[in-house]
């Protein structure tokens, strides 16, 4: 055995030293391996890993990289530049190669100046860096030592003082002192010099200094009244700087141009004044009245920049514009020593009034139904003069099953219109709304109308009605809130054949679920998209929606249960779930992706089961991947029946998900990611017809068995299906193509005691458009 071993090793070196890269390298080359850098003091260096650290990262080029005593990068990038390199050297080096760093390309006395410069800026001031060069002909490699020689101490900050002059502007710099970044008793530091004068600038511009400039400040350092390193530091303004810079400036005139084209004179416009600001259109574009809310620049105000990145972002944001452009021009005329006077204009370019879009689609959804869809949007971008946008689209469009068990092979078509018009602000039906109440943008009404029908093959057809009045609003950069207080869905089902009616009529749980043709009521959704942020390191989502319905209607019925509104059953239940997804990016295209998922609905009054549209299901390629869609749960259950199986008896009104994959880069665009998915669906004992136990033999056995299997209680972590797989994905500037291939860890249909099992023998392929999450 201790042969076989040595023998082993021997060939693992024999194999990295014919990798080795010494052949490669040119005659009058020698490799650069790196730097090694000696820190030194005659006394003990306080944060020396720090300063280390800091001074090291200056240190470069870096030179190739090495794994396994051989550098890997660099040897197939020689490989890859002989004359005949072959494919597998050519795309390995392609993945992984290196151009070579030779001690040729490395500028030791340049590194030397840099290393001086930035000890001095961080208070080590009489600092000496000396180094040398080690040569290794026999190996062609070559490295630098650094040795950096520091004073026993750093200059250490003691006061920090504005200069007293009589200037209105020391007054205002020495108001912001209370939150200066230079601190008694630290360190020298350029760098933090640096951003205070820019902390200052953005204080004196945010009060109305509309010229001042972070450059027309300097700092003066005072070591005479120390014994030991320290220093007073001195804020002055420099002597040259112009007048203009340090005097605030006042807005006196706003002017507007609603429907401005570039190239164009504005002199021959009409003027219409409206709460004290010019709106300038020969006719009008945009109603004053309209629009004025939207911009927050005020006359006889300071000038302020916040305010004016605001007025830009809500102009924007109504969506009629192209270009948003405020432009300040000062007027000379009226100014005096101590003030200055700004006239504000500002231009909006307005995108096309009306447009037509065609849009031919390849859906995929989390039924596994796919297949090419139609749209065809008409749009009026300020339809009233108010900013009001109308879009209509018509859509036709033809899906088939291919990855539903039994039902695979089942089309559908579908056909559609659908009307939404967009409000820049609030309605209110009962009373006004302040729109000074909201600060970083107006919310905006939505008015929706549409219609619906859908011919599922060899089961049913489908229409549907559905309108809805609410509101949408984005708090900040990263929070909107949607509140719609009226939202109908009106559900016809029709034509079913026989095969689909013997199923309702053996299915008292799903023939209760599409009675309730009418769902009426309030939806509100709240979104946190830290996602923005895609530098980040840590990005958070969080998508939480509250569903409400049937109780007004409840209140407008009368009589007996079940009660009916204009003749038709409608719903009552309370719906809740939440949708949190955290990343952490490991790399620009490394990331590990992580999401917990919770829900539940509970019928009430008129209702007995939670209405068929507003039910959960579990599986296929946006849930637990390693079972199919519609296949998993609820809880333990397990159809007995496959041949006659059909996927509308798996459902619940709680599902419970948690999720992690992590993603990284294979190729170019393709992209790989390994993945676990845990959770399942239940129903509570709410969601069940109400039968008379006594009258027990109107259940079907498969109604029983999904009553005992699937209702939810204290043992349901013993219910949790488990899966993990692998994926691949095609990621072309953001459009996806997933392929992800899952494989059964825990089945919780299985007896107690062998859940536990990988079923590598039964995958499950998913393929779906966009990450999972």
């Amino acid at each position: 055995m201790v042969k076989i071993r040595i023998l082993i090793i021997g060939i693992l070196l024999v194999a990295l030293q014919a990798c080795s890269v010494k052949r490669f390298v040119p005659e009058d080359k020698l490799l650069y391996t790196g730097a090694e850098l000696e820190m030194n003091s005659e006394d003990e260096i306080e944060r020396k890993d720090e300063l280390k650290d800091g001074l090291t990262a200056l240190i470069g080029p870096n030179p190739n990289s090495k794994f396994l005593n051989t550098r890997w990068g660099l040897y197939f990038h020689y490989k890859a530049q002989r004359e005949k390199p072959g494919f597998i050297n050519k795309f390995i080096n392609k993945k992984i190669g290196e151009e070579p760093v030779y001690l040729s390309d490395v500028k030791p006395g340049q590194t030397e100046d840099i290393l001086k410069n930035w000890l001095e800026n961080r208070g080590y001031f009489y600092n000496r860096v000396d180094y040398t060069v080690e040569e290794y002909q026999e190996q062609k490699e070559a490295k630098v030592f650094y040795k950096a020689f520091l004073p026993e101490v750093p200059y250490v900050l003691e006061n920090y003082k504005v200069d007293n002059d009589s200037l209105r502007i020391y007054q205002q710099i020495q108001q912001t002192l209370g939150d200066a970044i230079l601190k008694s008793g630290e360190p020298f530091n350029l760098t933090q010099m640096k951003m205070e004068r820019e902390r200052i600038d953005r204080e004196l511009k945010s009060q109305g200094y509309y010229n001042f400039s972070a450059n027309f400040l300097i700092f003066e350092a005072d070591t005479n009244q120390y014994d030991r390193k320290k220093f007073d530091l001195f804020l002055k303004l420099k002597e040259e700087v112009p007048e203009e810079g340090i005097k605030p400036y006042v807005v006196t005139t706003i002017n507007v141009y609603p429907n401005y084209v570039v190239g164009t004179d504005s002199l021959e416009r009409d003027v219409r004044r409206y709460n004290n600001r010019n709106y300038i259109q020969n006719e009008t574009f945009f109603e004053p009245d309209k629009l004025d809310p939207f911009i927050l620049l005020e006359e006889g105000e300071r000038y302020s920049p916040r305010k004016s990145a605001m007025t830009s972002r809500r102009l924007t944001s109504i969506g009629v514009y192209k270009f948003v452009n405020i432009r300040y021009d000062e007027i000379d005329s009226l100014s005096t020593d101590s003030l200055g006077y700004l006239e504000a204009n500002i231009y909006l370019s307005p995108l096309n009034k009306r447009a037509i879009k065609a849009e031919l689609q390849a859906v995929t959804k989390s039924n596994s139904f796919t297949g090419p869809h139609l749209a065809l949007t008409y749009s009026n971008r300020n339809l009233f003069h108010g900013g009001e946008i109308l879009n209509t689209t018509a859509r036709v469009g033809y899906e088939w099953q291919f990855s539903g068990g039994d039902q695979t092979g089942q089309s559908s078509t579908q056909l559609g219109l659908e009307t939404n018009l967009i409000y820049p602000r609030m309605l209110f039906p009962i009373f006004e709304i302040n729109n000074d109440w909201f600060d970083y943008s107006i919310p905006k009404t939505k008015i929706s109308a549409g219609f619906e029908y859908l011919n599922r093959s060899n089961l049913f057809s489908l229409v549907s009605v559905t309108g809805s009045f609410g509101y949408v609003w984005k708090a900040n950069r990263f929070i909107t809130h949607e509140l719609d207080p009226f939202s109908i869905n009106y559900v016809q089902l029709a034509n079913t054949t026989p095969e689909f009616q013997d199923i309702l009529d053996n299915n008292p749980f799903l023939e209760s679920s599409f009675d309730q043709e009418f769902i009426a009521g309030l939806t509100y959704s709240f979104y946190y998209n830290g996602m923005v942020d895609a530098t980040s390191s840590h990005q958070f989502y969080l998508n939480s929606n509250l569903d409400l319905a049937g109780s007004l209607l409840d209140l407008l019925s009368g009589g007996e249960t079940p009660k009916t509104f204009l003749g038709l059953r409608f719903a009552q239940y309370a719906k809740i779930d939440a949708d949190f997804r955290y990343h952490y990016r490991l790399s620009a295209e490394q990331t590990i992706a992580s999401r917990l998922y919770g829900g539940i609905g509970i019928p009430y009054g008129n209702s007995d089961v939670m209405p068929f549209s507003r039910q959960f299901f579990a599986g296929g390629p946006y849930s637990i991947r390693a079972f199919q869609i519609r296949r998993l749960g609820p809880g333990s259950y397990k159809p007995e029946d496959l041949e006659n199986f059909t996927y509308y008896d798996q459902m619940g009104n709680v599902r419970l998900e948690a999720n992690v994959e992590y993603r990284f880069p294979v190729y170019s665009f393709l992209k790989g990611a390994v993945f676990t998915d845990v959770g399942n669906i239940w129903n509570t004992k709410s969601n069940n017809p109400i039968i008379d136990p006594a009258a027990n033999e109107e259940l079907s056995d498969r109604q029983k068995l999904i009553i005992e299997k699937g209702t939810f209680g204290s043992d349901f972590l013993n219910e949790i299906a488990v899966g993990v797989g692998a994926g691949l994905r095609v990621d072309i500037q953001g459009f996806v193509i997933r392929f992800d291939l899952g494989f059964p860890v825990r089945t919780p249909w299985l007896p107690e005691g062998e859940r536990w099992e990988f079923r590598y023998k039964d995958p499950v392929f998913n393929f779906a458009i966009g990450y999972p999450f």
